[in-house]
């Protein structure tokens, strides 16, 4: 029984670090400069700000580098005046906190399915947990996506409460850059976007998964030649 537990806990444990995975690959592609550029034209946020296309660009690109490389102080200025006070460059210090802490469970995540994939040697055991770990993984990306698309400022607000401080992300359209530069329609559309590579990754290791139990398994194996003997 207590083999059972333990490979059955092992199992839950290689899930969850299969989705946590999935989850971190899938934000790495919008960490980058054309990207937020992008998305930045579509939520006019040139004209939220008030400030050229260029001077936009600095802006920005000053930001991503201290939120991805560092040092997370995010004292960038435009024509001489800094673009961040400082509530909103402290925000910014704990979205890089989240960021870290997403890396540092995504590494030791990829430590554990590793370590899994070396002690059940690639077996089923392992090709089950990691599928499950997938398949959880839609199905939960589904269901947010729904509550989402109808109610993304409540989803929003809740996400940043699981996550940050009360009253240490709500800032003024009208007033603070850092929501002029990221406008609702930036960050609706680029949660739709990671949720949509997310449900895209998931479903190819689903497919990997499946390939590998089905060839594991004994009745998709060639069956040996029958020896000359019993042909006689």
């Amino acid at each position: 029984m207590s083999v059972r537990l333990a490979r059955a806990a092992g199992s839950v444990v290689v899930a969850a670090a299969t989705a946590v995975v999935l989850v971190a690959l899938a934000v790495v592609p919008f960490l980058n400069p054309g990207w937020i550029a992008f998305e930045q034209r579509r939520a006019d946020a040139a004209a939220w700000t008030g400030y050229t296309p260029a001077q936009l660009r600095t802006a920005t690109d000053a930001i991503l580098v201290d939120l991805v490389l560092g040092p997370a102080q995010f004292d960038v200025a435009v024509a001489g005046e800094p673009v961040l006070s400082a509530r909103e460059r402290q925000h910014l210090v704990d979205v890089r906190g989240v960021f870290a802490g997403l890396a540092a469970v995504a590494f030791v995540s990829v430590v554990v399915v590793l370590v899994a994939a070396r002690a059940w040697r690639g077996g089923t055991a392992l090709w089950r947990a990691v599928r499950a770990g997938a398949a959880a993984l839609v199905a939960t990306i589904l269901a947010v996506g729904v509550v989402g698309l109808v109610a993304f400022e409540a989803a929003f607000e809740v996400f940043h409460r699981l996550f940050f401080a009360g009253g240490t992300y709500n800032f003024d359209p009208r007033s603070e850059r850092l929501v002029q530069l990221f406008p609702q329609q930036f960050w609706f559309e680029t949660s739709l976007a990671v949720g949509l590579v997310i449900l895209a990754l998931s479903l190819l290791v689903i497919v990997i998964a499946r390939r590998r139990l089905g060839a594991a398994r004994p009745d998709a194996r060639p069956a040996p030649r029958a020896s000359l003997e019993a042909v006689r």
